[in-house]
């Protein structure tokens, strides 16, 4: 069985509440250093059989119709998962 990962992030020009609440957290748990923090979504899609493009592309497809709402979020990756 195979796996595609399809990442979505906030557009650079959206707020990300959740994501400065993470960044104002580290500090106060001694993480210091990072200078922003950006959350997005995973999701991962099983398909029969290895990856091929068909499913690569039926993948961008969902991603760009369902996955992801494109007036404030990105696609930034779709790609098989590698398995161990």
């Amino acid at each position: 069985m195979g796996r595609i990962v399809v990442e979505v992030m906030p557009k650079p020009e959206i707020l990300d509440p959740q994501g400065k609440a993470v960044m104002g957290s580290l500090p106060r748990i001694g993480l210091t250093g990072f200078t922003a923090v950006r959350q997005g979504r995973r999701f991962e899609l099983a398909v029969e059989g290895p990856v091929t493009q068909e499913h690569l592309d039926a993948a961008a497809q969902a991603a760009s119709t369902l996955l992801s709402n494109p007036i404030i979020e990105d696609v930034v990756s779709i790609c098989p998962l590698e398995e161990d």
